[in-house]
């Protein structure tokens, strides 16, 4: 069964997606729908469907606006609108696909085959990433594991040098002075390396404990083995020298 939510301003649009989706097929449910995008938003911050059907032109909050407010975003997008002219935009929003209204059974059959797609490669990516924990949680492993590039890749920790956030992606830096882009947060990456060598350090850096070359009080920061120079933050200060 698929799930799936509908926002959009005008009943009447909703009422004809509505009718259009519950008699295209049995496999389709309607959960919720909403002409408040705040109302929606605030739903979707506890609530997973399969799929989210937006409508771009709404007064006070457009589409393109909502997605950028959206917290999780682990469904499928599917932008509605009167106006081709948003179809590029709404791809690049990271939408799965976009319907014209009125809505076209051949398109929404096309669409919905887009959804279980989407969603098939969503179990199989959330498989990954569950055995992945359960590795990394092991504490008799030196290595950790991470999902990069369509890879899996395993690291023994004494390679890690220090790791480097970037928002929604972090910078691991090795000692054989290669770098190792990941869509991780910092704050997860931290929680799969070892307390007992690892430590973060400052808001936007965790470093190894063991490849720290130097620490330059007067003037705030660390050196590692690479000779990079990481700050140390003042918060974070005392909790880092009861680590040495």
């Amino acid at each position: 069964m698929i799930n799936a939510v509908i926002v959009d301003d005008e009943p009447k649009a909703i009422q004809g997606l509505s009718w259009e989706l519950t008699n295209f097929s049995k496999d389709i449910k309607i959960v919720k729908t909403f002409t408040d995008p705040e109302t929606a938003l605030e739903f979707l911050k506890t609530n997973t469907p399969d799929c989210l059907f937006l409508d771009i032109q709404m007064p006070t909050m457009d589409g393109f606006q909502f997605l950028e407010k959206l917290t999780n975003k682990n469904f499928a997008v599917i932008i509605t609108t009167a106006y081709d002219e948003y179809a590029i935009k709404a791809l690049k929003h990271e939408a799965i696909d976009y319907l014209l209204k009125p809505v076209d059974s051949d398109d929404l059959s096309s669409t919905i085959k887009k959804v279980k797609k989407f969603n098939s490669r969503l179990a199989n990516a959330n498989t990954i990433e569950n055995l992945l924990a359960k590795f990394n949680a092991n504490p008799a492993s030196k290595k950790v594991t991470l999902n990069a590039d369509g890879k899996i890749i395993f690291l023994n920790t004494e390679e890690i040098l220090f790791v480097e956030s970037d928002g929604n992606y972090s910078t691991i830096f090795l000692d054989n002075n290669q770098k190792l882009v990941v869509t991780k947060k910092l704050k997860d990456i931290n929680t799969i390396l070892p307390e007992v060598s690892f430590f973060r350090i400052h808001n936007s850096f965790i470093v190894n404990l063991n490849r720290i070359k130097e620490y330059l009080k007067s003037e705030g920061y660390v050196v590692m083995d690479s000779q990079h120079k990481i700050p140390v933050a003042r918060q974070r200060k005392s909790s880092f020298l009861e680590k040495l």
